[in-house]
């Protein structure tokens, strides 16, 4: 299983990079390899390639704004959570797409 997620807010300071860094933590916890792509105030960092979307099973992505490039993720399985819930649950999230593969 691999996953892919961006993660932004309406500031792009702390919430962008405490959920980036909550589901890194998670996701080493069950083992799963993830990439995540910040859009904060200074843009697109860590950016996600092509091959690394077509690869993952699912894309999680953060919905407290609206996150550039979009139609990268057209036809893959997305969750879509508040930052906020990713920061407070990031450990229940990944479990449950565990769970799901």
């Amino acid at each position: 299983m691999k996953l892919v997620a961006v993660t932004s807010c309406p500031s792009g300071v702390a919430h962008t990079y405490m959920s980036a860094e909550a589901l890194k933590y998670a996701a080493k916890l069950y083992g799963v390899p993830i990439k995540v792509e910040t859009q904060g105030l200074t843009g697109a960092e860590n950016p996600l390639t092509l091959t690394e979307i077509q690869e993952a099973d699912y894309v999680i992505l953060t919905n407290d704004t609206v996150i550039s490039g979009m139609e990268r993720f057209k036809g893959k399985k997305a969750v879509r959570l508040p930052a906020q819930d990713i920061i407070d649950n990031a450990e229940i999230i990944i479990s449950r797409l565990v769970e799901r593969n």
